[in-house]
C-alpha cells in the first residue's frame, strides 16, 4: 500500500485520564488472573480426587488456557465497557467498590472474547495468534496427545472446542460474580445477550457468505465485529451505571461506525500488515477467502487481468507466499487499499461527531476519543 495510515489526532486528554487505559489493562488482567487461579484450583482438586487423571494433562491444559487468556491483547472490549460505565456514572466521584465490580464485569468480556478467538482459530485452521501457537496447536503437546497418534490434530481440536466452551461459561460466571448491583446486572444482561447472539450470526455469515459483495461484507462486519467490539461493551457498561435509553442509543450511533472502522483496519492488516507486529500470518486471510470490503472493492475496481488473478488465487487453501505476493500486488493495483483507508477515516469521523454530541462526562469523552483513534490507526 502506498498510502500511510491516517493520523486522526485526539483532543488533549484531561490530566486524570492520560495513563488510565494502561492501568486499567493491568486491573483487568489482575481480575482475570484471580478468577482463573480459582478455576485452576478446581481442576487441581479433580486431579487429586481421581486416580490417573494427571496423565490426562488437565493441569497443563488449564495452564495453556490461562496463558491464552492473559496473553498480550488490546483489551478493547473491557476498556469500552468500563468507559461506557464511567461516561454514565454519577458525578462527582463514585464508590471504589462499584468501580471494582465494573472492572471484574468488564474483564469477563475478555473471557468471552477468548472463547470466540479459540473457536475462530480452529475454524480457520490458523497456526498463530498474538505471535504464539493457537490453542488447538498448543494442545497437541499435552501428555495424552504426544507421540505419533494419527488423530492427534483432531483430538487437539476437540479439546480446544471444550476450552472455548469453558471460557464462554466462565465469562458468564465472572460477570455474575463481579458484585455489581443486581438490578443493573439484569439490565446489562440484555445487551450481553444481544452481543453473544450477534457475534454467532456474524461468524456464521463469515463462514458461509462468498467474497465479492461489499454490502454483504459490511453486514458481516456489523455483526461479527462492530457491535461485539465497541457498541455492546459500551452499552453493557452504561447499563451497569443505570444509563438512560438516550445514552444507550447514542452509544450505538457512536459504536457501530467505529467498530466497522476497526474491522476495516483489521482487514488491511490481515493482508498487508507486518507479522512481527500483528502476531499473525498475512497469508491466512488470503487462503480463507473471507468476505471483506477490501476484496469487494478490489473486484469492483479490477481490470480483466486483475480480476483473473484475484478470483483464481483468493480463497485457495494451498496458496503459497509467492502466489500471495501476486495476489497482494493485484489487490493493491486496483486502489482498493486506499479506498478502504478512506472508509476508515469516514467511519471514524462519523463516530467522533456522535461522541462530541453525547451528554457525558468530559474525561470519559476524551478517553473514548483516544480509544477510538487508537483502534483505527493501530498496526497490530
Amino acid at each position: 500500500m502506498s498510502r500511510a495510515i491516517p493520523v486522526i489526532a485526539p483532543r488533549r486528554a484531561t490530566r486524570t485520564t492520560a495513563a488510565e487505559p494502561a492501568l486499567l489493562r493491568q486491573r483487568f488482567d489482575a481480575a482475570l488472573a484471580l478468577f482463573l487461579n480459582r478455576r485452576a484450583e478446581e481442576f487441581g482438586a479433580v486431579e487429586a480426587q481421581t486416580p490417573g487423571t494427571p496423565a490426562s494433562g488437565l493441569t497443563e491444559a488449564m495452564s495453556l488456557i490461562r496463558r491464552f487468556v492473559l496473553a498480550d491483547g488490546k483489551r478493547l472490549r473491557p476498556l469500552f465497557c468500563y468507559w461506557g460505565w464511567r461516561a454514565a456514572a454519577p458525578e462527582p466521584g463514585f464508590d471504589p467498590r462499584d468501580e471494582q465490580a465494573v472492572i471484574s464485569a468488564a474483564a469477563a468480556l475478555e473471557l468471552f472474547h477468548s472463547f470466540a478467538l479459540i473457536h475462530d482459530d480452529l475454524m480457520d485452521a490458523s497456526d498463530l495468534r498474538r505471535g504464539e501457537p493457537t490453542l488447538h496447536r498448543a494442545f497437541t503437546g499435552l501428555p495424552p496427545l504426544r507421540g505419533a497418534a494419527a488423530d492427534r490434530d483432531r483430538l487437539a481440536g476437540s479439546l480446544a472446542i471444550l476450552a472455548g466452551d469453558l471460557c464462554a461459561m466462565w465469562s458468564d460466571q465472572m460477570f455474575e460474580e463481579a458484585g455489581a448491583d443486581p438490578g443493573r446486572v439484569a439490565a446489562a444482561r440484555h445487551w450481553l445477550a444481544l452481543m453473544r447472539s450477534e457475534v454467532m450470526v456474524g461468524q456464521y455469515l463469515d463462514l458461509t457468505v462468498a467474497g465479492g459483495s461489499v454490502p454483504l461484507a459490511e453486514q458481516v462486519i456489523r455483526y461479527k465485529t462492530a457491535r461485539y467490539t465497541v457498541t455492546r461493551p459500551l452499552q453493557i457498561g452504561a447499563a451497569l451505571a443505570g444509563a438512560p435509553g438516550e445514552l444507550l442509543d447514542g452509544f450505538e450511533r457512536f459504536g457501530d461506525p467505529l467498530g466497522a472502522a476497526f474491522q476495516l483496519r483489521d482487514d488491511l492488516l490481515g493482508v498487508f500488515g507486518q507479522p512481527a507486529q500483528t502476531g499473525k500470518s498475512v497469508v491466512d486471510d488470503l487462503r480463507e477467502g473471507k468476505p471483506t470490503v477490501l476484496i469487494g472493492l478490489a473486484l469492483a475496481r479490477a481490470d480483466t487481468a486483475q480480476t483473473r488473478t484475484i478470483t483464481s488465487l483468493y480463497g485457495r487453501a494451498d496458496l503459497g507466499e509467492r502466489s500471495a505476493q501476486r495476489l497482494r500486488a493485484a489487490i493493491a493495483a486496483t486502489g482498493a487499499p486506499e479506498a478502504v483507508e478512506g472508509l476508515i477515516e469516514q467511519r471514524c469521523a462519523q463516530a467522533l461527531a456522535v461522541l462530541d454530541a453525547l451528554p457525558i462526562d468530559p474525561a470519559a469523552r476524551d478517553t473514548l476519543r483516544s480509544l477510538a483513534v487508537a483502534a483505527v490507526t493501530r498496526r497490530r
